[in-house]
């Protein structure tokens, strides 16, 4: 756990002190730097699982980081303080979060819609969710364009040098903290008999997602919203469309039996953080709300538990 608590702390401040050096966004930091960054795990076993045609992991790894991001992560970060959103955030980031869903529970019931024999994500489905990937990308360059201001004050100034050590060394240390915890995991799981779906939808997905987690947590603490929310919703679009777009492409993926279910679950917590910036004082999520989401996750993780 000390590589956590220290990556996250550097990864911050790395990121915190990127943003006022170049005199941008800590949200656009936050959706870029580390939202990436924090994903590297997850995009690592999916290209695994892909490589080895093991469309169960792939899925659930992705559909279940996407829900811990939302319900676990912004809700444990929601009760530490109150995050406040951003306008843009809550017109722009949230509503592509929810449109990345829809598109990948559009492709992923293709007998349903299109009538076809069976529900297979094709390299043709990968290269649409890497082309709405390029369009986030588009949109962020625009935004870093357009926004000129420095929104990091009161942050430290640091050296360049400095600044890329705690993002590359605050990095591996995460994903060495990720990769321990995951191997643990998986290797525990597997004695006791669980299905390949519970495992990636739950311990690996917990355990890639733990980058996310103590990033998160460590920007709220910082007082860096910005970042934890830039995180959260970055890393569900990057998992969606580049991370599934790039796992497609390697090979078709064939989905999973009941994923119906958990991508409905996700939808519904992105739907309800876009509900919640308006319901009390506009653009926040007060911590009643951020409780709302740690109970939806509780109920979501037994429910699963009992479904396999």
């Amino acid at each position: 756990m000390h590589f956590y608590t220290k990556g996250a702390d550097w990864f911050v401040e790395g990121a915190s002190s990127l943003a006022r050096h170049f005199g941008i966004s800590s949200l656009v930091i936050g959706l870029t730097v580390v939202a990436f960054g924090t994903s590297m795990p997850e995009l690592v076993v999916n290209v695994f699982a892909s490589v080895q045609d093991n469309s169960e992991v792939a899925f659930g790894n992705i559909v279940g980081s996407n829900i811990i991001n939302l319900l676990l992560i912004l809700g444990l970060t929601g009760t530490i303080a109150p995050v406040v959103v951003q306008r843009s955030t809550v017109w722009k980031e949230i509503p592509f979060a929810l449109l990345a869903v829809l598109v990948l529970a559009t492709m992923s019931n293709k007998i349903g819609l299109a009538s076809d024999p069976e529900n297979v994500l094709t390299r043709v489905d990968g290269i649409i969710l890497l082309f709405f990937f390029s369009i986030f990308v588009y949109y962020i360059f625009e935004t870093i364009k357009n926004i000129t201001e420095d929104s990091s004050d009161g942050i430290k100034e640091q050296k360049p040098i400095k600044i890329s050590f705690m993002l590359v060394v605050g990095f591996i240390f995460l994903v060495i903290g990720g990769g321990m915890t995951v191997d643990a995991a998986v290797s525990v799981a597997r004695q006791m008999g669980i299905s390949e779906f519970l495992i990636s939808s739950t311990i690996v997905a917990a355990g890639t997602s733990l980058p996310e987690l103590v990033t998160s947590v460590a920007a709220a603490i910082k007082k860096e919203m910005d970042i934890s929310v830039g995180n959260i919703l970055g890393s569900n679009i990057f998992n969606i469309f580049f991370i599934m777009g790039v796992s497609a492409t390697i090979s078709p993926l064939a989905v999973p039996v009941g994923i119906n279910l958990d991508l409905v679950v996700l939808a519904i917590a992105t739907l309800l953080f876009f509900i919640f910036m308006f319901s009390g004082e506009k653009h926040k999520l007060e911590r009643w709300e951020a409780l709302i989401f740690l109970v939806i996750y509780a109920g979501y993780t037994l429910f699963i538990i009992h479904r396999s």
